[in-house]
């Protein structure tokens, strides 16, 4: 029996509202779209489509989501907001990987491959755009299914060994905790192990970080409300391993004071030298208007992984002058965008920008927590 005009029009709407709703949708809200279609036959409709594999469901009664076919169908763009697409091909193109690097998405049954970067190795992993991989079979299915309190949280990304295979999986959070996305580096066992792999992981955390901050987190701390690492001996930072830390791009908290006294604390992009730090507030940013009537300000910046690694430190916040910085105030603004959201981001700075070098007094970095 064929199906009629109408089921066909009813399935292809469906499939369109789908596709268009990358959170899902609700049975009630699908069966809106559809004009109030009888209970009966939508879930006829639905089911049908969902053995088909062009529909899947999250949960026994979760919302409904394009299937991996859906999406295989429509094409990469579907498979991700094009702005976190745009900004994945803009990472990989910077980072040029040695091994294929892939953008996932979660999915109820795993990661679902939205995009990938593959070099131009004769032998290489190659992943098929719009399949489902298990958690099994994928690092960043073994990230998104990861549970509370595993090692993968802990750590804040997941390795996996197989056959012929090691990958590695890092997480991208939009809201800064939560999982929206995963960056997967690939590579064959015949020419990377599990820990020559686990070398490319500051460059990979810092990506992660970087589209994590461009789809609008204010910090990069994923699992971090459930990371209770086991207590390490604290250990102080050397020169050398302080500078270093403080090359990645990790959000500080400057604190300052009102004009009431109160302390009053804000995330802030930074930018360290080796001996001041350089920060940058947009106009009409009560934090600068308080360091002109009080210039005394504490810096932190930390990590929510292991080791973890903190620097404090406290000093006076001096407004920047143009001298003080190559290219001034524009420059410092677009190296902190490139820094932070990457190179394509890097774009001149509009007027209205207000920056500081902040020369520490005091600077103290540690590791581990305090036992005792």
């Amino acid at each position: 029996m064929k199906p009629s005009a109408p089921s066909l029009q009813h399935a292809l709407a469906l499939l369109e509202a789908l596709r268009q709703s990358p959170d899902g949708l609700s049975a009630q809200a699908l069966q809106e779209r559809l004009g109030g279609l009888p209970r009966s036959t939508f879930f006829a409709l639905v089911n049908a489509l969902k053995a088909l594999g062009y529909v899947e469901q999250s949960g026994r009664r979760g919302v409904y989501l394009a299937g991996s076919k859906l999406l295989a169908w429509t094409g990469s763009a579907a498979l991700a907001g094009r702005e976190l697409l745009a900004a994945f091909q803009q990472e990989a193109a910077a980072l040029s990987p040695q091994e294929t690097l892939a953008l996932a998405l979660p999915r109820p049954q795993g990661a679902l491959i939205a995009e990938q970067f593959a070099p131009q190795q004769r032998v290489r992993v190659v992943y098929e755009i719009g399949q489902v991989l298990p958690p099994a079979a994928c690092a960043a299915a073994g990230l998104f299914a990861a549970p509370q309190g595993s090692e993968t949280r802990r750590r804040g990304y997941h390795l996996l060994l197989q056959a012929e295979a090691v990958e590695l999986a890092l997480p991208v959070c939009r809201d800064g905790r939560t999982p929206c996305a995963a960056l997967l580096l690939g590579a064959p066992r015949a020419r990377q192990s599990a820990q020559s792999l686990l070398e490319s992981l500051p460059a990979l955390r810092e990506a992660a970080a970087r589209l994590s901050y461009r789809l609008g987190a204010p910090f990069y701390a994923p699992f971090q409300d459930e990371n209770r690492p086991p207590v390490q001996p604290q250990s102080s930072l050397s020169g050398e391993e302080l500078n270093r830390f403080l090359q990645s791009p990790l959000v500080a908290r400057l604190a300052c004071l009102r004009p009431d006294g109160a302390p009053h604390v804000v995330p802030v992009w930074q930018a360290w030298d080796g001996q001041s730090f350089y920060v940058a507030a947009w106009e009409g940013s009560l934090w600068a208007r308080y360091l002109a009537a009080n210039p005394s300000v504490s810096l932190t910046v930390d990590e929510p992984w292991l080791p973890l690694r903190r620097v404090t430190a406290q000093g006076t916040a001096h407004p920047l002058a143009e001298s003080d910085y190559p290219g001034g105030t524009a420059a410092l603004v677009a190296h902190l965008r490139r820094r932070y959201l990457g190179e394509a981001a890097a774009r001149p700075a509009r007027r209205g920008w207000q920056a500081f070098r902040i020369t520490p007094q005091t600077i103290r970095g540690w590791q581990g927590l305090v036992v005792g």
